[in-house]
């Protein structure tokens, strides 16, 4: 496992993280699903334990993943152990009628900070992210407030936002343009490279880089085809719809004829893609089980320049549509 500085800050994160939105469960938010299907709790702690033992220090979560599970798990697993870095998020809850709402105002994430803290079983963050926080209310300013309140009491250590899926320009901008925060959480795979741009100029800002979707909800593992269906409790449901399938694996033929010249998986070389970027610093699947860590964590090498190249072109010409398609399903 290779370790790269997250920006300017005094961490050293795993180039492959644990991205833990999956061991959530499958959480509902009325009928919406906000999870990833059914899990079993003792696979998703020995997927924890595997990583560590794979090399991955970075564990990626937020309060909103099965409503406090996720963290919840990664508490039991590895408490407040120091050779671990944890990242969560706050700004996303299930309102009192059931429905999926926001709050960043000052003593809704100073309180939702202290209760992640109890289910991590830590005395502090690592990295607290604003959870799809927009531009109005960094404006307001309260969310910015609390995030240097909890830092200054030594709850967080270093804190930024999980941005928008696809437009992640402005919020970023606002805080580069006033100097806050430490890092950024940005979608960023073989199929939607949008915000490319913007990591590099972040990263030469001095931000860390958090490369979220490596996989585009497993999409770029190359497991499914028109024919896969996901559970009504697994948020894919909707957003993997049997036309959006069927694009892809159309579309991904190219891609996929490249890993078998490289001699790796075809989840090894869309990892690869986003590893190949020295801008970033982490890269999160979304992982699972064992079995998903081992295949997350082998055969990822660095992609020459002709094969950045070749993705890039692809990303322009043949990506734009189905990256349309899948901002439209959300």
């Amino acid at each position: 496992m290779d370790y790269r500085k997250f920006g300017n800050t005094e961490l050293n994160v795993s180039v492959i993280g644990f991205g833990s939105w999956g061991i959530g469960g499958p959480a509902m938010a009325k009928d919406l699903p906000i999870g990833w299907g059914n899990v079993d709790d003792r696979t998703s702690v020995q997927a924890l334990k595997k990583a560590f033992d794979q090399g991955i220090n970075f564990y990626d979560t937020a309060d909103i993943y099965g409503v406090g599970h996720s963290e919840e798990l990664i508490g039991k697993t590895f408490g407040n152990r120091q050779d671990v870095i944890i990242a969560s998020k706050a700004g996303h809850l299930i309102n009192a009628e059931g429905d999926l709402s926001v709050n960043y105002s000052k003593s809704y994430i100073i309180q939702a900070c202290e209760k992640s803290l109890k289910r991590l079983r830590r005395e502090t963050i690592d990295y607290y992210q604003l959870h799809s926080a927009q531009v109005k209310h960094l404006q307001q300013g309260e969310c910015i407030e609390a995030m240097e309140t909890l830092q200054k009491a030594g709850k967080i250590r270093y804190w930024g936002v999980s941005l928008n899926t696809f437009q992640p320009q402005p919020e970023a901008d606002f805080l580069m343009q006033h100097q806050l925060g430490n890092g950024f959480q940005i979608v960023f795979n073989l199929l939607n490279q949008r915000a490319l741009p913007l990591i590099r100029k972040a990263a030469a800002a001095g931000y860390g880089i958090i490369a979220r979707m490596p996989l585009q909800f497993g999409l770029l593992t190359g497991k499914f085809n028109k024919n896969s269906r996901f559970a009504k409790n697994d948020h894919r449901v909707f957003r993997l719809t049997p036309e959006l399938l069927e694009k892809a694996d159309h579309l991904l033929q190219e891609v996929w004829q490249k890993a078998k010249e490289k001699g790796i998986s075809k989840t090894a070389y869309s990892l690869s893609f986003c590893y190949s970027f020295p801008e970033i610093s982490t890269v999160i699947p979304g992982i699972k089980t064992p079995e998903q860590v081992l295949s997350n964590t082998t055969g990822i090498v660095k992609l020459s320049d002709e094969e950045i190249a070749f993705m890039q072109r692809l990303y322009q010409e043949k990506f734009t549509e189905l990256i349309q398609l899948i901002e439209k399903n959300g």
